[in-house]
Parts: structure tokens; sequence; C-alpha cells
């Protein structure tokens, strides 16, 4: 147990630190040689425990395959007013549908996610790619070559996904869309 501890104080520290979700493969490098990926794993869930404690304003998260040190979601009024920030930089009903059917339906090129939101939607895509929230992924081999789209991992970042299998399926989606403008 005291070699977790040890560990875990390193894992934590690293965590701090990183601008991006670590890897347990990155874990693995800072720890060392010869030590164990189920030790780093203990180590990673040791702190996560530590976390979750009542009162702690820090949580670990898994997202984008790595882990990270984020602060609990009940305190961003208090650091909002903290760091001087007015507004949260929102995404559009444009922007959120569009990501949707990125997410939904990657890779897809820019005419058929006009043809499925009905209106153009260049000037969205161009935001989401600027955001980094999606990406080019290639060109898709048909008359004019056009752009292929995906999400990114700032996508998953974002969102708090650790993939996009943790993506709620269409039909979840539609039912909590569909629950949120109805009286009970």
């Amino acid at each position: 147990m005291a070699e977790v501890k040890e560990l875990a104080a390193v894992v934590e520290a690293v965590l701090a630190v990183a601008a991006e979700p670590v890897t347990i493969e990155a874990l693995l490098a800072v720890a060392g040689e010869g030590v164990e990926r189920s030790l780093v794993e203990a180590a990673v869930e040791f702190v996560m425990h530590r976390h979750e404690q009542e009162g702690s304003g820090i949580q670990v998260e898994h997202v984008a395959g790595g882990w990270r040190l984020a602060t609990r979601p009940e305190h961003e009024g208090a650091l909002r007013e903290y760091l001087g920030f007015r507004s949260r930089s929102r995404l559009s009903q444009a922007a959120l549908e569009t990501l949707a059917i990125v997410a939904y339906r990657q890779p897809i090129t820019l005419p058929e996610i006009n043809f499925l939101r009905g209106v153009a939607s260049a000037g969205v895509v161009r935001t989401l790619v600027e955001r980094k929230l999606i990406a080019v992924a290639g060109r898709k081999q048909v008359v004019g070559t056009p752009l292929l789209y995906r999400t990114s991992r700032e996508f998953l970042v974002h969102f708090g996904l650790s993939d996009l299998s943790a993506l709620p399926t269409p039909e979840e989606a539609e039912q909590v869309s569909g629950e949120g403008g109805r009286e009970p």
C-alpha cells in the first residue's frame, strides 16, 4: 500500500501540471522502469478516491483516453467570479446541430452536413474547426473530392467523454431532448 501511495503522489503531481489528459502509458513512463501497469492504475484509483471525499473541490476525470484533474461543476460560479469571466463561451444551436451530425455520422462531408441540416453550414463548420472541436479527416473519393470531417480529441475533452462510445445513442438523445420541453 505504501508503494501505491508514493506513486499516487507522483500521479497527482503530473495530473496537476498537465495541460492535456494524461494516458496510463505516459504515467507508466514517468513511474520508471519496472513499475507495472496495475500499480499505476491503482495509483490513479487512489488519487480519484481521495478527491471523491466530501469537501474536495477537485475531481479526477477520464476524458479523451487519459486522466486529468478538474474542478467540480458545482464550483463553476465561484471560479468564474474569481477569474473574472463574464459569460461562458457557448456553442450556438447551429453549432450543436452540426457537431451532433459530425459526431454520429463521421467521417462526413460539408455537402452531406448541408443536406442533413437543410441549410448552408460552411460558416458553422469553419467555426468548429477553428475551435478545434472537429478536424479534417481526409477527402471523400467522389467527384470534387470534398473534405471529410470528424470530431477531434478536443471534442472529447470539451464534453468530458472518454471516447465516442460514451456518446448517448440517438434514441437516448432524442428521449432526453423530447422530455426537456414537456410538463410532467
